[in-house]
């Protein structure tokens, strides 16, 4: 809750006028508790999960082929009804676990200095926290990932996650519950390092989740803006951990290639590739048209 009656005794304390954001955030949180502000994170949660891998979801089930092109594993099918039964799962374990983890979490957000106040963070401060928050979260659940594929971690808790040998949006959070919190505390360990303003906050929490359903989405567009990120793996790059299957003790990372790269845990995919580009380019671009293709040969 801002400590301000009135956008003047706002503009007053800060000693020049607010800007458009500033004006919008102050008539929108000034009689909100920081309690409720930071509760958001639970709803964009259930929002974004449900409303992000609806067009990868359509594009499943009516398999036109100007979309279908792109699918990484085209002869893998997802029906209506298994679509749901993920997207169920999930809803139980946001509920069950992930929700009430984060609305009894506020005092760790007080604690650490997540701020709701004016003035509202720089778009150059925001996007240099949000670099601290993806490399933190990136390295913590390399790491993590490879413990969950020693044989206790996958056969307890990884193996469920494993189920769909072929992504699709809805199983980015298809796990076990306590595989999510696991993962979960590699993204809330940059805001930990680094705290911001409660706004950065959400922005991080709904870019993890889009980031996570992207690579779990089982499609790889070319025209996909996150290509253009250095080092970014993408939705191609996880599908082959998931293709190779449980005994994958290939390509952990969860963002980024670079660790995987410096600890020799892609080389793997780094061959497949290199075969795969070598037949494709022996048969004019008709042969090996997937992973499947290659995986037959």
């Amino acid at each position: 809750m801002l400590p301000f009656q009135s956008i003047q005794e706002a503009e007053a304390s800060l000693g020049r006028n607010m800007t458009i954001g500033e004006t919008l955030w102050f008539k929108y949180s000034a009689n909100k508790s920081d309690y409720f502000l930071y509760c958001h994170n639970t709803i964009f949660l259930f929002i974004f999960y449900t409303l992000l891998p609806l067009p990868y979801a359509i594009a499943e089930l009516l398999r036109s082929y100007k979309v279908d092109r792109f699918k990484i594993q085209p002869k893998v099918k997802h029906s209506l009804r298994q679509m749901f039964k993920c997207y169920k799962h999930v809803m139980t374990v946001y509920t069950v676990a992930v929700g009430p983890l984060q609305l009894c979490s506020f005092p760790v957000v007080q604690a650490i200095g997540i701020r709701t106040r004016l003035p509202l963070p720089s778009a150059s401060e925001m996007f240099w926290q949000l670099l601290v928050y993806v490399v933190v979260e990136d390295y913590t659940n390399y790491w993590l990932h490879r413990m969950l594929h020693s044989k206790w971690g996958y056969d307890k808790i990884h193996r469920i996650h494993h189920e769909h040998t072929a992504s699709l949006g809805y199983a980015a959070s298809y796990a076990h519950w306590a595989e999510i919190l696991i993962f979960g505390f590699g993204s809330v360990l940059g805001p930990m390092i680094v705290p911001g303003h409660m706004i950065t906050l959400w922005l991080w929490m709904i870019l993890r989740q889009m980031e996570a359903i992207e690579t779990h989405c089982g499609y790889d567009f070319p025209w996909t803006p996150s290509k253009y990120i250095p080092f970014y793996g993408g939705a191609e790059y996880h599908d082959y951990h998931h293709f190779v299957g449980g005994k994958s003790q290939s390509n952990f990372a969860s963002v980024f290639t670079y660790c995987d790269y410096i600890y020799g845990t892609d080389k793997g995919y780094r061959y497949q590739k290199e075969v795969f580009a070598k037949l494709k380019e022996k048969s004019g671009g008709k042969y090996a048209s997937s992973m499947e293709d290659l995986k037959a040969e």
